[in-house]
């Protein structure tokens, strides 16, 4: 036992004296967690919008007001031409065109029915599908009134029949996108720094020639091991609590379940972040090589945990890919306990499935650790 602590001692000296690793652990965490929370976003806002008035009616410019007043439209300009504002959407200078016919007002009256038409820069096709739920929201809101109001002013009046609904929202009462994706973000920086920490510390030990004197000494393969990764379970553990204090403090993220249940599980996750960076660190030779093979994984397992992307949109074959994603286990976890309060028997399976990651991959890391006495 006193050889791992003099050992963990020595790790947090070499930690400190590295002057670059100070703003890795320290700094940079916060202003990605910062950062990234405000710039990664599922809203739609400010869609430059521009139309075609063919009618030049009470209707068509009550129809453009309803554009004007909403808050996700900017109304551009009014475009005379189909040609003039096919260009202005070549050149990007505005998002979606409305084309309101001609005789619109007046079809409307008459035969109670009529067409727009709607043309969308779909570049973006995960933005152009929200703006088309704008725009048919808006539509909607606006045919609901007119329905109303010409309805009104027929000859025989009938009341329309009108259904509302009342939407209520759990978890998420004021859809506030950054209540979904810190929880998300803070999982990243958790898993990158701990990720390339372990891998590339022993790597440089390696590299100016530690490694070899340390083979050499009667210190155990399972103490050397457990000395050098116990700091940065020590620095992952910190981490969250530093992030999850920032997304209390800066963003106003709710906490509804229990604090010790998340760092139960957080304290076996980071276990599998370290021993695949020991697991890889066991196969490099520098630390570049280190951070390049440890940014690929980390780059699959982000992009396929459903932090960005959910995980049902993705096809059957990366579904079943996502389940040896341990990162996925972690976002599923933090938002559960973060934002619907779950308890233990809540994230049982992702807890067992986690500890079985673990074992398997300190396990291989042991293995493929070579000491020479």
């Amino acid at each position: 036992m006193k050889t791992i602590l003099y050992i963990i001692q020595k790790e947090f000296k070499q930690i400190f004296r590295n002057k670059g690793m100070l703003p890795i652990i320290f700094v940079m965490p916060i202003m990605q967690l910062i950062i990234l929370s405000n710039a990664a976003t599922f809203e739609v806002n400010h869609i430059k919008f521009g139309y075609i008035d063919q009618d030049h009616s009470s209707t068509s410019r009550a129809l453009i007001e309803t554009f004007n007043a909403s808050s996700y439209f900017n109304v551009i300009r009014h475009y005379p031409s189909e040609n003039l504002a096919s260009s202005a959407i070549l050149r990007g200078d505005i998002d979606v065109l409305l084309n309101i016919p001609l005789y619109f007002e007046r079809d409307l009256q008459k035969d109670q029915y009529n067409t727009l038409g709607i043309t969308i820069n779909a570049i973006d096709g995960a933005a152009a599908g929200v703006e088309n739920v704008y725009v048919t929201q808006l539509i909607q809101r606006f045919n609901t009134r007119l329905k109303v109001e010409l309805t009104q002013t027929s000859d025989q009046f009938v009341q329309p029949e009108i259904i509302e609904t009342i939407p209520l929202f759990w978890y998420n009462e004021t859809l506030n996108y950054k209540t979904y994706m810190v929880p998300g973000i803070l999982v990243l920086l958790v898993t990158m720094i701990t990720l390339f920490l372990s891998g590339m510390n022993i790597v440089r030990e390696k590299e100016i020639g530690t490694l070899e004197q340390i083979n050499v000494t009667p210190i155990k393969k399972n103490q050397f091991i457990i000395g050098k990764l116990f700091p940065f379970w020590v620095i992952g553990m910190g981490l969250l609590t530093v992030g999850l204090v920032l997304a209390r403090l800066i963003f106003n993220i709710p906490f509804l379940g229990s604090l010790p249940l998340l760092y139960l599980y957080t304290s076996i996750y980071i276990l599998v972040v370290l021993g695949m960076g020991l697991f890889i660190s066991n196969f490099t030779d520098t630390q570049q090589q280190a951070m390049f093979i440890s940014w690929f994984f980390v780059v699959i397992f982000i992009l396929m945990s459903g932090l960005f992307t959910p995980i049902d949109s993705m096809p059957k074959w990366a579904q079943h890919l996502t389940e040896f994603n341990p990162v996925k286990y972690f976002v599923e976890v933090i938002r559960m306990v973060m934002l619907k309060g779950s308890g233990f028997s809540d994230i049982l399976p992702n807890l067992l499935k986690t500890t079985l990651y673990a074992l398997i991959m300190n396990g291989l890391a042991v293995w493929s650790y070579k000491k020479t006495n």
